[in-house]
């Protein structure tokens, strides 16, 4: 489809409310894919919408603090910027102050997912601003536990927390120790998390169901990381069907 495509979305969809645009191949960045350019094109003519999951490799602020300002309506807004900590494409800068406006501007804001190079500037503004996000999803961001804290502490009505790929530790995890019980589950993914702090959180929580997931056999010396976290909540309790490489604490 290529910005082309999207500009000519823009041009005649100005009713349109939802809106997802997926990969044509993620491994390589052709000329036809999408980017800010389209992004921006989308907020300008599109300003109705109140949904958008976005995948691109190339993305700046400057588009989407557009985008915030443009579709104030939005309420769920999925920016997947594809690959290791892109930063915006023009100034080399983190997507920062994109995010930022995403929660400052979109008062209604209830999914956000981020990605992109991010620091802990971004997750401030998260916690700072978006109060009503119920459902957040964080790839390959923040530069230290203090980004998950910040998310913990601010964003009160979270329920559901998914993050893959960051940089993350047992303190971050711990941090939120005081807002499990009012989420539905958090799942962390190829973080740095280790068996000690999830039986911490086990031994801590023990009406929370925590699970510790295997991606491949361990190596020795090893078996302290833990490849895959779920925490959730459960009337019924721990499950009986967990296969080997599930761990129930």
């Amino acid at each position: 489809m290529g910005d082309e495509g999207l500009r000519a979305v823009a041009d005649t969809c100005s009713d349109l409310r939802e809106l997802r645009v997926f990969p044509l191949d993620a491994s390589e960045d052709s000329e036809g894919s999408v980017s800010d350019v389209g992004l921006q094109a989308i907020s300008e003519g599109c300003r109705k919408l109140e949904s958008i999951l976005y995948f691109c490799q190339r993305m700046t602020n400057e588009a989407v603090i557009a985008m915030s300002k443009n579709c104030p309506e939005l309420v769920a807004f999925r920016l997947c910027i594809m690959g290791r900590h892109r930063p915006d494409r023009v100034t080399g800068d983190p997507m920062d102050e994109g995010f930022g406006a995403i929660v400052m501007n979109c008062k209604k804001l209830t999914r956000l997912s981020v990605s992109g190079l991010l620091t802990d500037k971004a997750f401030a503004y998260i916690g700072k601003y978006g109060k009503l996000i119920k459902t957040l999803s964080v790839a390959f961001a923040g530069n230290s536990d203090m980004s998950l804290q910040y998310v913990f502490e601010g964003c009160t009505k979270l329920q559901k927390l998914e993050v893959r790929d960051s940089p993350f530790t047992d303190r971050g995890l711990l941090s939120g120790l005081n807002y499990f019980y009012n989420m539905r589950f958090l799942w962390m993914n190829s973080c740095r998390l280790t068996m000690r702090g999830c039986k911490d959180v086990a031994q801590q929580m023990q009406n929370l169901v925590v699970e510790v997931i295997k991606d491949h056999s361990e190596d020795e010396g090893e078996a302290e990381i833990v490849d895959k976290l779920y925490l959730y909540r459960s009337l019924a309790g721990p499950r009986n069907d967990a296969p080997p490489f599930v761990t129930l604490l």
